[in-house]
């Protein structure tokens, strides 16, 4: 057995494709703004290139020259701290509300949401954990117990903002870790009664979140109101046709498509280069989260490994859910689309997140 120090070059090399065809559909869906009689456009392409690609590839550039390891010492310290950058919005001279969410903080002139980190310290944190007690993860209180103690002060505080779009892919990455390192098959069974149970309470007590559900059953509900940014996607979606309008021809970008350039980007994508093109952004996140796996599975040792498998179902998780919401078959969650959607936090925080899962393929076993 050896270690591997170069990077694994087809993952660095799919994360290119994204971040690269991502600039391309983002500079098409930007010009969305025009119609709109926005005066902003250079400020939101100076965000989203500097604050957030930019930035965001050094993080993968430092990140996936770091050994991966010493995150695992930091796990605590960094969980911990994301959880309070993220309560943070909470205070009134930091925090500020849009579109019914209070997710954001502002401050020197600079707006970020602090939720994106906290998925990178929430998949640290349960890999560190369940990585040191995986004799014991069976038990109830090591297994089932542990996971509840990481979950629940992400469960709180991204219910309150609410963030649901966040909590759910928070909540997918720290399960795939938790099975990984070896739950039963009895501990899924408990956690999707629950999971089922959460919701339909949560319906209960949110209205606009069964007003998401019922849209999600019938999409006609409502067309100009919840259900319009669902019935705009897919007319943009469907009039692409095989091959699409071609780049920079879509017109749902201009004054109907909510978000163009942010969950609703995939939809433009769909209009401009057709089923084509939509197949083939599906197929490279299938391949992204084919090689992470593998990355996974390759690792030199455990942490390693259920690090791999959070990061993993977190970059595919989030693009496959607001996929699936632009397609009408999932409610819709507000998340972007990784390496694409507009969002200096997101882009920072998924750059970051990929650098540690090539930091990771350096450290591979091979027999």
């Amino acid at each position: 057995m050896r270690g591997v120090l170069r990077i694994d070059k087809t993952l660095a090399l799919l994360i290119g494709i994204l971040v690269v065809g991502g600039g391309f559909a983002f500079a098409s869906a930007i010009f969305g703004l025009v119609a709109r009689g926005s005066t902003n456009m250079s400020s939101v392409a100076f965000n989203h290139a500097v604050l957030g690609v930019g930035l965001g590839l050094v993080a993968l550039l430092i990140a996936s020259r770091l050994d991966y390891r010493l995150w695992r010492r930091f796990a605590p310290h960094l969980f911990v701290a994301t959880l309070i950058l993220t309560a943070a919005v909470f205070i009134p001279q930091l925090g500020f509300e849009h579109g019914g969410g209070r997710r954001w903080l502002s401050f020197a002139g600079l707006t970020i949401q602090p939720a994106e980190f906290l998925k990178a310290g929430a998949i640290i944190m349960a890999a560190t954990y369940f990585c040191a007690i995986r004799t014991r993860i069976e038990s109830f209180r090591w297994g089932l117990g542990g996971l509840l103690a990481i979950l629940a002060a992400p469960i709180l505080i991204l219910i309150a903002q609410p963030d649901l779009g966040t909590l759910g892919v928070i909540v997918a990455s720290v399960l795939a870790i938790y099975f990984t390192a070896g739950a039963r098959f009895r501990d899924f069974l408990i956690i999707l009664l629950t999971g089922i149970i959460a919701l339909a309470l949560l319906a209960y007590m949110r209205p606009y979140v069964l007003d998401r559900i019922e849209v999600f059953f019938n999409p006609q509900q409502g067309p100009q109101a919840e259900g319009y940014q669902v019935r705009q996607s897919l007319i943009a979606i469907g009039s692409g046709g095989l091959a699409g309008r071609g780049f920079g021809q879509s017109v749902q970008k201009f004054t109907y498509l909510p978000e163009p350039m942010g969950d609703s980007i995939f939809a433009v994508i769909g209009e401009e280069f057709g089923f084509i093109g939509a197949m083939a952004v599906i197929g490279i996140f299938l391949a992204l989260a084919l090689r992470g796996f593998t990355v996974a599975a390759q690792a030199s040792e455990s942490f390693g490994a259920l690090l791999a498998v959070g990061i993993s179902t977190y970059l595919v998780a989030e693009a496959f859910i607001n996929i699936a919401a632009m397609l009408g078959l999932a409610p819709l969650t507000g998340i972007p689309l990784t390496f694409v959607s507009q969002g200096g936090s997101a882009m920072l925080a998924s750059l970051g997140s990929a650098g540690i899962l090539l930091s990771i393929s350096r450290k591979k076993n091979r027999a």
